[in-house]
């Protein structure tokens, strides 16, 4: 039973890893930028949701949708005063910026909300203690052998459902439909009367928000928030995309189940030190056999 433990596990780690995969692919597809200051807005996400909660007493659900609403804004707001100047700058511009946004996040944290380590709350659990009921944050099947918590369920659902809307908004919708012609041909896209900016600024509000989702799943299955806390998980996420085929919505979602998968096996039954080394030797070997990742497209580019 130990083996079906970590691979529910990882599934769900990797779960987390696809919804934050999910904003890098579509930033990229549409903007054909990495938004690298992605994690950042986790970080962002999880203290807004942690001080509604913790701070005012809300409800997680109310907590949640702050985050979701702070965070959307946010990106927006970023799109518009960091990027949007930089439509027609060279890539390594955009990519500076977008380090240099990163920075500012996690440092405007930092003097926000200190280093100093935050605990955050079981949001996943069943039972009233004040009534005198015994409270229980997993679901033990098989005579107790096998372990689920209820954060890692609600996890795997939650990417599930986002990744159909997301599919479905994209082939459906109007705004999905002109988030296609944009990914395509930015240039003709604007001839035919999409509004280039605002789509790329939809864009950002969608990952931004996915985002801050994903800052509540992942701190409520390791608990300790600090400004860094997106750092890790963005990069790894970065990963995913890259490894499924950046720009493709099902490969992030495929790159992250079996980046989490991968990393939570890793540590299981090779090395706790040597785990995140063995993710990125998996990327490197993946992309030498197949340079566009599982699920990308070879593109040409006329020269």
């Amino acid at each position: 039973m130990s083996f079906l433990n970590f691979l529910i596990s990882g599934i769900s780690l990797g779960s987390i890893y696809a919804i934050i995969a999910l904003g890098y692919t579509m930033v990229y597809g549409i903007a054909k930028m990495l938004n690298f200051a992605h994690g950042d807005v986790i970080m962002v996400g999880a203290y807004i949701c942690f001080f509604a909660v913790s701070s005012y007493g809300l409800p997680p659900v109310v907590g949640i949708l702050g985050a979701v609403v702070v965070c959307t804004i946010l990106g927006m707001a970023v799109e518009r005063l960091a990027y949007k100047p930089l439509r027609q700058a060279p890539s390594l511009a955009v990519l500076i910026t977008a380090i240099g946004v990163s920075y500012f996040l996690q440092n405007s944290a930092l003097l926000l909300w200190s280093s100093n380590p935050k605990m955050f709350p079981a949001f996943f659990t069943l039972g009233n203690a004040e009534a005198g009921e015994e409270v229980t944050n997993s679901l033990r099947l098989f005579d107790g052998q096998l372990t689920i918590s209820y954060v890692t369920i609600v996890t795997i659902i939650t990417c599930l459902v986002i990744m159909i809307g997301l599919m479905a908004f994209i082939s459906q919708t109007k705004m999905g439909k002109a988030m296609r012609a944009c990914s395509e041909d930015k240039g003709a896209a604007q001839l035919m009367g999409i509004n280039v900016d605002g789509t790329i600024s939809m864009t950002f509000a969608i990952g931004s928000g996915l985002a801050a989702i994903a800052g509540v799943l992942l701190c409520s299955a390791y608990p300790t928030l600090v400004p860094t806390t997106g750092s890790m998980p963005g990069i790894k996420a970065f990963t995913a995309a890259v490894f499924g085929g950046i720009g493709s919505i099902p490969g992030a979602f495929l790159g992250g189940l079996l980046l989490g998968v991968i990393e939570t096996f890793a540590k299981a039954y090779i090395s706790m030190q040597l785990s995140d080394a063995i993710v990125f030797g998996v990327l490197i070997v993946v992309l030498l056999v197949k340079p566009a990742g599982l699920l990308g497209k070879q593109m040409r580019e006329k020269v």
